[in-house]
């Protein structure tokens, strides 16, 4: 993604400077000589090198040495380098931390010890199974509180029973 940026930035800045070349001669068309050729050929020379100027050396922990590589791709698990000698896959276990820090990426962790195993080792302490328990009792209890209250605030309704319009409609009636 990033070498599609740097490409797309490129281009907006031989865009941008042609664009501005295009302007002065505009302006300075009632100015004659005003504009040297230098000028433009300084700004695009700028401009097109800066993309040479990212290749660089990428050594990896073992020592195998990557020359004038850029970064062709960034992945979960490393970077696509282009040599001139083709594309290579370099994962950042691989890399040195500095590298590592630079493309933002972070060591996995090992995995983690499963929930369960965690609660049964609580559990075989008769202590903490007790509170565990008791929480767990006090947790129902309030809730069941807080179901009764709001049953007991709750307002009767009034109208028809269970019965249909119609019906209450013919009862009415009679």
């Amino acid at each position: 993604m990033i070498p599609r940026l740097i490409s797309a930035a490129d281009a907006f800045a031989v865009l941008a400077i042609s664009q501005w070349v295009i302007l002065w001669r505009e302006r300075s068309r009632f100015l004659l000589g005003k504009l040297k050729s230098w000028h433009a050929m300084l700004a695009i020379s700028a401009t097109l090198s800066a993309s040479v100027a990212l290749a660089e050396d990428f050594k990896t922990v073992s020592g195998k040495v990557y020359k004038d590589a850029t970064v062709s791709r960034i992945e979960a698990d490393g970077i696509e380098l282009k040599t001139k000698t083709g594309i290579s896959k370099v994962y950042f276990a691989e890399l040195p931390q500095d590298v590592q820090e630079r493309f933002h990426w972070v060591k996995p962790e090992g995995p983690r010890e499963p929930f369960y195993r965690r609660w049964a080792a609580a559990a075989e302490d008769p202590a903490v199974l007790a509170k565990i328990i008791a929480a767990g009792a006090s947790i129902i209890a309030s809730v069941g509180l807080v179901i009764n209250y709001i049953r007991s605030r709750r307002q009767p309704t009034i109208g028809a029973g269970r019965t249909s319009r119609r019906k209450a409609v013919h009862r009415a009636q009679r």
